[in-house]
């Protein structure tokens, strides 16, 4: 038998049909897609450098302190002494986020920001840290690891992110910060504003429609004005902030009976 007549003795399967089920289309099943993973922003070169020289510089001064917080820590509230929480540098691209731990072991198993709800699980040490900002010290090793800046926009959850992926897909073109311009400006409010929630839904609604669209307008100012001049100005504030003298918020009155909170899912409005 020629050639020829071996290959028309084959089996003729029309494209898009099956050879073991002829005369019928071929089932083909479809692959799911891949998730879509945002990229922050890529970092300017000057901005990159000044974290890690800075970030470096700080470290080797700051060492002492940061020793001395963790053998306080230690005898005061035990162990763990560092806390590591999942945060966004952009939709889809989670980091560990490091910080010595101002709050009771498992007070965070409600998830969402810290408020009046949780004032109970923090001690005077925890207050403390908090107001002088030292509990975010560790933080400079996310720098020099890439995963964050000395300033930008405060990584958030990732609960916020998928809420409101457009908002923070702008808002996370720039690496997140240990500081920032809506850090210096709006965090006293912030804290006045949460802390005088009483549940964990009023802190979250409180948080949604108030904090996040005010931040990320702070945050997006920050993007269009950004220079190298910007950020050691936030940088120098923000260590000339501990020396402040900046007292505890005041607790709100109680709650009377039968008072509703605010919706937990508005959807933040930002130009």
């Amino acid at each position: 038998m020629t050639k020829i007549d071996t290959a028309l003795a084959r089996p003729f399967t029309p494209a898009g049909m099956d050879s073991s089920r002829r005369g019928r289309p071929a089932v083909r099943t479809a692959r799911p897609a891949p998730p879509v993973v945002a990229r922050p922003g890529r970092m300017p070169w000057g901005k990159r450098a000044f974290d890690l020289s800075v970030s470096l510089v700080l470290l080797l001064l700051l060492w002492p302190v940061m020793l001395l917080v963790a053998l306080v820590l230690l005898v005061a509230e035990g162990r763990p002494i560092l806390y590591m929480s999942e945060r966004m540098a952009a939709p889809g691209r989670p980091f560990r986020l490091i910080k010595f731990r101002t709050m009771a072991v498992g007070a965070d198993a409600v998830g969402g920001v810290t408020g009046g709800d949780k004032a109970a699980a923090m001690s005077r040490l925890h207050r403390f840290l908090r107001r002088t900002r030292a509990d975010e010290l560790p933080q400079l090793w996310n720098v020099l690891r890439g995963e964050m800046s000395l300033v930008g926009p405060r990584p958030p959850l990732r609960r916020y992110v998928e809420a409101y992926p457009e908002l923070y897909g702008r808002v996370l073109q720039a690496r997140p910060g240990i500081t920032g311009l809506a850090t210096l400006v709006f965090h006293e409010e912030e804290e006045r504003l949460l802390a005088a929630c009483r549940t964990p839904d009023e802190t979250e609604a409180v948080y949604r429609r108030l904090c996040i669209p005010r931040k990320a307008r702070l945050d997006l100012l920050y993007q269009r004005r950004w220079s190298l001049w910007l950020d050691l100005c936030l940088v120098a504030r923000t260590a000339l902030r501990p020396f402040r003298r900046s007292p505890d918020p005041a607790p709100p009155p109680p709650q009377a009976p039968g008072a509703t909170t605010p919706s937990a899912t508005p959807q933040p409005s930002v130009p």
